[in-house]
């Protein structure tokens, strides 16, 4: 479909991404440019970028991712002309009508070609896609869109009213998609172009309900079963990664340390208050000294020197006082062994503990998005399982009452699903 090349050519769908919530497709010309609120980009510096890549601005105001366009990314960034379907539903359509690599498959609405897209790259080159599209302006821009992006081998889009004109195969298809506003006048022409040969499966896309009895109705008279109707309601998560929560030993190892800490600081804090004090006290005695020696009395140093011992004696309990200098020392000793404690515990702790690893949290958001529309489905069972049958009943009427039973299972089935 798109370019498969690693790298930007000129000519190449890229898909622009900015944000979540800003993504659009940019055509690479040479000599233009792509200005946004998050700086301004020339097409020719983007020539030759590999895909994926991550650009900054030239301005310095913000940077782009270069993505490879997909059906899912173009869903999120194609130009809208009508309604489109996302990709929750055309997950789900896609699924319940069996469409796989190789299958016929007709959609009527064609409208902005998010689903033409997406069944596109399902049945492969070895499948085809007929898209009819009523509204001719929109039928033109969505086939230059699918010859942009050689999707021409796949998809055959044909402005046609299927409603009235039916559609321009018969006995072919796997499967019909019909976004249409009266999908209910369509559905004997869907029938003529199934394949009669297997189970085939419809689908009608339907925003109102009143539409989707009256759909009902049709698919009930033209034979259908398994009649059934679903929403698709999609509620986006956000999955974060982030650090576990600490074992209580790892906690506790961080209040020891913290202790430690605070018990550092505050024998920091008195050594240099007893320094202070020392300092001070050495300044006044020498200032003391000084005055006596003035007063020449060598008597009263004597007595002031026996009564500043005795004194000492008396508060230190009849010890000596250490010196300011050894004060210091034992202090700086107990702080040193503090720290080699703490560290060395802190370590030992550190390697019997192993790094954490991170867990993925998962956090729903509050709305819920949807509703787009109602998805109604049927089967169509092949004639082969039911004309053996009536040719055998012969004229006794066992065919017209195999046909009542398949029609009134079918009303009970819908009957059901309505209650």
């Amino acid at each position: 479909m798109w370019s498969t090349a690693r790298e930007i050519a000129a000519g190449d769908v890229v898909i622009v991404w900015m944000t979540r919530d800003i993504i659009q497709p940019l055509v690479i010309t040479p000599g233009k440019e792509l200005n946004s609120k998050y700086g301004y980009y020339r097409h020719d510096e983007l020539i030759g970028v590999p895909y994926g890549s991550k650009v900054r601005s030239r301005n310095g105001k913000g940077f782009i991712h270069l993505l490879r366009p997909t059906p899912e990314l173009w869903t999120l960034a194609l130009p809208h002309r009508t309604q489109i379907l996302y990709l929750a539903d055309i997950a789900f359509v896609t699924s319940w009508l069996d469409i796989r690599p190789g299958s016929k498959v007709i959609e009527a609405g064609t409208g902005s070609g998010s689903f033409s897209h997406s069944v596109a790259r399902t049945v492969g080159p070895r499948g085809h896609l007929w898209s009819y599209e009523f509204h001719e302006v929109r039928a033109e821009k969505a086939r230059e869109e699918f010859t942009r992006h050689g999707m021409d081998g796949i998809v055959t889009l044909t402005h046609r009213n299927v409603c009235k004109q039916g559609f321009t195969v018969e006995d072919t298809v796997d499967a019909v998609f019909l976004d249409l506003p009266a999908p209910w006048d369509a559905v004997e022409h869907a029938k003529k172009a199934l394949r009669k040969d297997r189970a085939t499966r419809i689908c009608c896309f339907s925003p109102c309900m009143e539409q989707v009895l009256r759909t009902v109705a049709a698919l009930n008279e033209a034979g259908f079963t398994n009649i059934t109707m679903y929403e698709t309601l999609l509620r986006p998560h956000q999955v974060d990664a982030a650090s576990p929560l600490l074992p209580v030993s790892a906690i506790s190892t961080k209040l020891k340390h913290s202790e430690a800490r605070r018990e550092e600081k505050r024998l920091r804090q008195i050594a240099n208050a007893r320094l202070g004090m020392e300092r001070r006290a050495a300044k006044r005695k020498a200032g003391e000294g000084e005055d006596a020696e003035g007063a020449g009395g060598e008597e009263k140093e004597g007595k002031r020197v026996k009564t500043e011992s005795a004194q000492q004696g008396r508060e230190g309990g009849g010890e000596e006082r250490p010196s300011p200098e050894e004060q210091a020392q034992d202090e700086a000793e107990a702080l040193t062994e503090i720290r080699a404690a703490s560290n060395t515990q802190g370590q030992d702790e550190q390697s019997a503990t192993p790094e954490p690893r991170k867990i993925t949290l998962s956090k729903a958001f509050p709305e819920v998005r949807g509703h787009t529309s109602y998805l109604t489905f049927a089967v169509l069972l092949p004639l082969s399982t039911a004309t053996p049958a009536s040719q055998a009943g012969g004229n006794d009427g066992s065919g017209a009452v195999r046909t009542e039973v398949r029609t009134l299972t079918a009303q009970i089935e819908t009957i059901r699903m309505t209650c």
